[in-house]
């Protein structure tokens, strides 16, 4: 059975974030692997994605991107072809037709709604993204659909937690250089190494773009083997592949 992650900030909105149970797949995908750019079988990739749509806004058609770890934001008026997704890593809707739908394993996946302007997105936040500002892209893409950023609830679903999330000095500059304040979501740990709190970095953007709701989940991907797929657990392991969870948004 499929196991929906739901997040009261997004009340009765149509979404969920979604791990491994409930899926076709075998092997080291096991379970609801959507990756389309993964070694799995196309075939139950396919209908993984298929059963994913449905458990979230059934009858509607499911639409992504090819993520690239940008801080691009697209607008989807239309579903495409799996094959013409557009490199980009967040999308809004204002149609009641569509589901979005964002791919993860670690990194940050964040849902996010205007229920009073019939707007949603959604937004993939891997670290360079999230400096980035990918969250900013795709608040800014839902007001252009009429979305206001004071009206706008947020949801942070499973990815990596610091205890899980290893770092080295020259990733910390990153974030310190950007903004000196931004040491505060490292924590020192083995020499010349730390920990990074994505979750709260993401947090932290969210509410600084004017968000007033936002509901970090506190769910990690690295260490509930059981429950989700992780990138880097799969790199630790020096396994071939890894399968990506999803996190979906439409409208009711």
């Amino acid at each position: 059975m499929i196991d929906p992650i739901r997040s009261a900030a997004l009340a009765d909105v149509p979404h969920a974030f979604l791990g491994r149970a409930g899926g076709v797949s075998t092997g080291l995908y096991a379970g609801l692997n959507v990756g389309l750019g993964s070694d799995d079988d196309p075939a139950a990739v396919a209908e993984n994605r298929r059963r994913a749509a449905e458990a979230v806004r059934p009858g509607a058609a499911l639409v992504t991107v090819h993520q690239i770890h940008s801080a691009d934001a697209v607008i989807a008026r239309a579903a495409w072809p799996d094959a013409e997704r557009p490199r980009a890593d967040a999308l809004a809707t204002d149609r009641p037709g569509l589901v979005l739908g964002v791919l993860s394993a670690d990194c940050v996946p964040v849902l996010l709604a205007d229920t009073r302007a019939g707007v949603v997105g959604a937004a993939h936040a891997g670290w360079r993204g999230a400096l980035d500002g990918v969250t900013d892209a795709v608040i800014g893409a839902m007001e252009q659909l009429g979305a206001h950023r004071q009206n706008i609830a947020a949801a942070i679903g499973p990815c990596i937690a610091r205890a899980s999330y290893e770092v080295d000095a020259a990733f910390q500059q990153r974030f310190t250089a950007a903004d000196p304040d931004n040491e505060r979501f490292f924590l020192d740990g083995r020499p010349g190494h730390y920990q990074f709190d994505i979750e709260a970095y993401v947090t932290h953007r969210l509410a600084a773009a004017g968000l007033a709701r936002i509901d970090a989940l506190g769910l990690d991907t690295y260490a509930d083997e059981a429950r989700f797929f992780s990138y880097r657990r799969a790199t630790h392991r020096g396994e071939p592949g890894y399968g990506r969870g999803i996190a979906l948004i439409g409208l009711g």
